[in-house]
């Protein structure tokens, strides 16, 4: 079966009302591949979520850049599933490189998030990735694998799993792992899931790639065998946002 190409764009902490229906207006104007070629995932900040829920076109979704990591209650400045399930809102982004790294959320506790928000009925984009350090120590694999298991330790169930592999080293720097980098790590990570988890799950889990992805890298990034699409940044609040959903193209002509 082939992986429907996914899109997926982190608007992260960034937007004022009017910024974001200009977001939405251009997003909606677009002229995109259909939906059975490429499945597009919007993500605002909480306080957006309901204005764009409300106004995006209704073959783009929305996700959540966050949510905690069990039921509601004395949690202050916390959003749990139960709420964005309630909201409508399908996906979630959960394990972002910016959360592990300045928040300190453990590969324990991001596995822990992925399996409540999914018993929630969220869908959920995982990341993982490695810092420069550990890329430069030859660590890349152990690391990437260590966030993977702690998921796959506490979820049966992959069928609302997409896993954005981030090299932490390439988020807003304008350095991209080159394709060939990008395709070995999506390579070994989809070996360790035939190894892991099952066959199965290797084959049909979409990882997508995060980390300086543009308009003018997208399509030899999207043209990787084991690519199956983007998490974008800051070129997400962007109109070239649409020249890398139009990248699923590839896939097709491949």
């Amino acid at each position: 079966m082939a992986r429907k190409f996914f899109v997926g764009g982190n608007w992260k902490c960034n937007g004022t009302a009017e910024e974001v229906k200009k977001i939405v207006n251009t997003l909606n104007e677009a002229q995109v591949p259909s939906q059975d070629v490429v499945e597009v995932v919007v993500s605002p900040p909480y306080v957006f979520l309901p204005l764009v829920k409300s106004t995006l076109r209704s073959d783009f979704f929305v996700a959540a850049q966050n949510c905690w990591v069990k039921k509601g209650g004395a949690y202050t400045g916390e959003v749990s599933a139960e709420m964005l399930v309630n909201l409508d809102i399908p996906w979630v982004i959960l394990g972002h490189s910016e959360r592990r790294a300045i928040l300190n959320e453990s590969n324990e506790f991001v596995g822990d998030k992925v399996a409540y928000a999914l018993a929630q009925g969220l869908k959920v984009i995982a990341c993982v990735g490695e810092t420069l350090e550990e890329r430069e120590a030859g660590s890349t694999m152990d690391v990437v694998a260590a966030q993977t298991k702690a998921i796959a330790d506490r979820v049966s169930n992959w069928s609302n799993v997409v896993i954005a592999y981030e090299p932490v080293w390439a988020i807003g720097t304008g350095k991209v792992a080159s394709p060939a980098q990008a395709q070995e790590v999506h390579d070994e990570l989809r070996k360790w899931l035939a190894k892991n988890v099952s066959a199965d799950v290797a084959a049909t889990t979409r990882i997508i790639y995060g980390g300086s992805v543009n308009g003018g890298n997208c399509k030899e990034l999207g043209g990787q065998a084991d690519v199956d699409g983007f998490l974008v940044g800051g070129a997400s609040l962007k109109p070239e946002f649409i020249d890398i959903i139009k990248a699923a193209e590839v896939k097709k002509s491949a």
